[in-house]
């Protein structure tokens, strides 16, 4: 898996515009998953249900370390909306973000040309009005304890600026997400520390 920092999203956004009587809605959101981005899209068609068209787009990052990108022409001319989509995406270098744009047809043809730049703006004035920002790629590290070695390996999780979620039954477990440059020295610092006990998943 890379270790190389990319650009994504601090938070969603929005963009509306209107053209030759055409509405256009487009939306954008940070997607950590495939499952994430796929459910912006089942949301928009959700909230926009009588909308003509829902047009999705997305580039997410995998467990495995590939990028995945997907997009849809939801019933506009083939070429005319998701690819557009996704190139505005890719021509921001974005990774880990998902895109949705609303089509509600105003009564006049816009033309494969303008049906690419209506889905391209749209996008494109989402991420404008969205902050971008720098992230690490990082995977997931799964340490299970007894109580006794439990404030060990917080303070440890913790002093590594990891995030993550502690779940407390018969034995301790924590789920922690890591930088991918950092899992390996963390294991070893756990390891250590609690003298081979850790359970490391």
């Amino acid at each position: 898996m890379s270790e190389e920092p990319f650009h994504t999203l601090d938070g969603p956004a929005t963009s509306e515009f209107t053209v030759r009587g055409s509405r256009f809605i487009g939306r954008v959101v940070p997607a950590n998953d495939v499952e994430s981005a796929e459910a912006l899209v089942e949301r928009t068609r959700a909230q926009y249900d009588d909308a003509t068209h829902v047009v999705p787009a997305y580039r997410v990052r995998t467990g495995d370390g590939m990028l995945r990108e997907y997009s849809s022409d939801d019933g506009e001319p083939s070429g005319s909306a998701g690819e557009p989509m996704l190139n505005a995406l890719r021509g921001q270098d974005l990774e880990n973000v998902a895109s949705a744009v609303v089509r509600y047809y105003g009564g006049t043809n816009l033309g494969i040309g303008g049906l690419v730049r209506a889905y391209s703006r749209a996008v494109t004035d989402a991420v404008d009005a969205a902050e971008v920002v720098e992230r690490r790629p990082h995977r997931p590290l799964a340490v299970e304890v007894a109580y006794d070695d439990s404030g060990t390996v917080r303070g440890i999780l913790e002093s590594a600026g990891a995030e993550f979620e502690a779940d407390y039954g018969e034995s301790v477990r924590f789920e922690a997400s890591v930088p991918v440059g950092e899992v390996d020295a963390l294991r070893d610092r756990l390891l250590s520390a609690t003298g081979g006990r850790a359970e490391l998943a």
